[in-house]
């Protein structure tokens, strides 16, 4: 009895139409004695028909009883170790066996397909040089992209020899005609959707997919260029309910769309027939994880979404989030990295995010603690790319607090990556002073931002990845992931400093994430500058750093977004400065115009109470008559209460008198008074660093 995928199969098949010099390529070549080239390099726009091509190449090849291997580069990260470990689980192989081992010697005809290539563009290099001149001469790589080999490629004269180009256009007419026959359009139809597609094979599926909802289209020569833009809008003005409108709004938004999380978003407790619908849309594709839409077409979804409905594209945006957030506290290692780039996600509509992020999944980065055999690697590590002096000075920190590092593993447990952070407040001064980079740091916090008692700063002092250094890398991306779980969990943060090899190349991503630019902290350490980007958390503390990032996650432009319910004049008071500021306060505690003066109006403590209807003053006033009326609860306090409440809060008209209504020697009065004081200095003192 045939199986889903024989029919699966079949209706591909059915549906395939064109590409027949392709075909024969392909064919001459693998049946060859000799193969006539050993790369062969599939290139064209988004929908143009790659993967389907591939499909077919790969049928051909079962056909033929020639083993191959399928690689869906989306699935991968653009790491060597990935694309390694990949091939491992592809030829059912241990981890620690080396795949070229096998790949190298073989001697009967295979083939290596090799989808979604522009998505693993950071590999290529290796690639070319590293691991392809090792493979049988009985091996044909195909690889299918975007875009055509790069200069390196058409430069080498080796690889001009070995290297095919094929390039991807539209359908030729009468191609496309069979193709409509046999999604039965209406032949009268035929014409003007050539017309209008000029062959485009997703536009033609597209066609075809509004064509199954009975719809009645008549398509114009002058309809705008964008053909996928103007189907799509079509196709989304004719679903069949308002929740499938939502579901593939829903599945644009996530990078990966499953049932569960597609439930969370329509806020419905059945939703399989509405996922299995989107299952079956043409320009969406399945992956081991769940649903995502073609490239193109989710770009077009989006821009569809925030200009239609951009509440909604909000609401969704939240929806996820909560989500994702859930999932976070409910899941460890692997699938804990999968679910935080889900949530980074959320953040690509983002042209500063877009491009200093990766966004396959990490699942082979594992993060571990530092191990005595790794402070040698990373020692070399960064005398490679920041020289023998910094060497040295990463060597004194792993010494002094190796509890501070950081290290990522790939499957093979090898260490391609770590972050060095110095808590600043737990080093001594002479361990400062042997880092130029720390010493700036501390010395800015001196003198414009000081420590307070409880608080803490730290500087992420080095940060690299094994082969990329501070680009744009998995690993680089895991990095940040860190730091940003580092922000949130650690209590008493205070501030946060992290240097940069090419800040202006990090400046805009930085910026979104409120990182701002720090000269006076920048360093130089041998020949080599590093420029420091640093967020205070005692102005905008976690909670309000995570409001910002979701107003940025969907604004339309980052410099329209600012932290509604944080003043950002404020204030970061010293204990000796807010001590005496509560004291003036009380003193003028009746007084609501010499409470504008005081600075405790844009201390944290006030600031975290604003709204609307209440001014700053009065919120003051309130937390100062709160604080006092405490001192009530402990029986050894309630005579300080008794002298402020009397002198302040409802004040005799001297303090001689209120002395004598409290029955008291003036001197033992002025005692408690300066003690109640106190206390409900330290009160309130505790609440603002608390």
């Amino acid at each position: 009895m045939p199986s889903l995928l024989d029919k699966l199969s079949s209706e591909r098949q059915r549906r395939f139409v064109g590409r027949t010099q392709e075909i024969e390529l392909f064919q001459h070549a693998i049946t060859s004695p000799e193969l006539p080239f050993y790369i062969l390099h599939i290139f064209g726009p988004g929908g143009v028909g790659k993967t389907t091509l591939m499909r077919q190449f790969i049928n051909i090849s079962e056909k033929y009883n020639i083993p191959y291997l399928y690689v869906e580069s989306r699935n991968i990260e653009p790491a060597p170790e990935s694309f390694v470990s990949t091939l491992c689980s592809l030829m059912s192989v241990d981890e620690n066996v080396n795949p070229l081992d096998i790949l190298g010697t073989k001697k009967e005809r295979n083939i290596i397909f090799i989808d979604t290539y522009e998505t693993i563009i950071p590999l290529d290099n290796w690639l070319r040089e590293k691991f392809f001149p090792h493979i049988s001469e009985q091996t044909l790589v195909v690889i299918a992209g975007r875009y055509g080999p790069g200069v390196e490629w058409r430069s080498d004269a080796g690889w001009q020899a070995l290297l095919r180009n094929l390039p991807l256009r539209n359908l030729a007419p009468e191609d496309s005609l069979v193709y409509l026959t046999r999604r039965d359009i209406p032949a009268i139809q035929h014409q003007s959707v050539l017309n209008f597609t000029h062959g485009h094979p997703l536009a033609l599926c597209l066609v075809a997919d509004v064509f199954a909802q009975g719809q009645e289209i008549n398509f114009q020569v002058e309809t705008p260029p964008d053909i996928i833009k103007t189907l799509l809008e079509r196709f989304i003005q004719e679903l069949p309910t308002p929740s499938h409108r939502m579901a593939l709004s829903a599945c644009a938004i996530a990078r990966i769309t499953t049932e569960a999380l597609l439930s969370q978003l329509l806020e419905e407790a059945n939703v399989h027939e509405i996922f299995e619908w989107l299952r079956g849309l043409s320009f969406i594709d399945s992956g081991s994880s769940g649903l995502f839409p073609h490239d193109v077409a989710r770009e077009v979804l989006i821009a569809d979404l925030r200009w239609r409905n951009p509440d909604f594209y909000n609401e969704l945006h939240h929806r996820a989030r909560s989500y994702y957030t859930v999932r976070l506290g409910q899941t460890q290692g692997a699938e804990k990295h999968r679910v935080l780039f889900d949530y980074m996600f959320l953040h690509r509509d983002n042209a500063a995010i877009r491009l200093n992020f990766t966004w396959q999944e990490h699942s082979s980065l594992q993060t571990d603690t530092l191990k005595e055999a790794d402070k040698s690697v990373i020692t070399a590590m960064v005398a490679q790319y920041e020289g023998e002096e910094s060497a040295k000075i990463a060597a004194h920190w792993m010494q002094r607090q190796p509890w501070n590092v950081l290290v990522f593993r790939d499957a093979q447990s090898i260490l391609v990556g770590f972050s060095l952070m110095v808590a600043l407040h737990q080093a001594s001064s002479e361990d400062i002073e042997v880092d130029a980079g720390a010493l700036n740091c501390w010395n800015y916090l001196h003198k414009q931002a000081p420590l307070r008692p409880q608080e803490g700063a730290s500087i992420f002092r080095f940060w690299m990845a094994r082969d990329t250094y501070q680009a744009v890398s998995p690993t680089q991306s895991l990095i940040f992931i860190n730091f940003v779980q580092y922000f949130q969990k650690t209590p008493g943060l205070a501030y946060t400093f992290l240097p940069c090899a090419a800040a202006d190349a990090w400046a805009p991503m930085l910026n979104y994430f409120d990182m701002a630019r720090i000269p006076e902290s920048d360093f130089t350490v041998g020949s080599r500058k590093y420029g420091v980007f640093g967020h205070d958390w005692r102005v905008i503390p976690p909670e309000a750093w995570r409001l910002l990032l979701a107003q940025r996650e969907v604004a339309a432009e980052e410099s329209s977004t600012r932290i509604q319910t944080v003043n950002l004049s404020l204030l970061v008071l010293s204990q000796e400065e807010f001590m005496e500021a509560v004291q003036e306060a009380l003193r003028n505690y009746t007084r609501l115009d010499a409470l504008q003066k005081n600075p405790l109006l844009r201390s944290r403590l006030v600031v975290d109470q604003l709204s609307s209807t209440q001014e700053p003053a009065n919120i003051l006033q309130s937390l100062l008559k709160q604080a006092s009326e405490s001192l009530q609860t402990a029986p050894k306090d309630e005579k300080l209460y008794r002298a402020v409440y009397r002198t302040y809060i409802n004040p005799a008209p001297t303090q001689e008198q209120a002395a004598e209504l409290l029955d008291l020697p003036f001197s033992t009065y002025r005692r408690h008074l300066k003690s109640g004081m106190a206390r409900i200095a330290e009160i309130l003192w505790q609440r603002e660093i608390g």
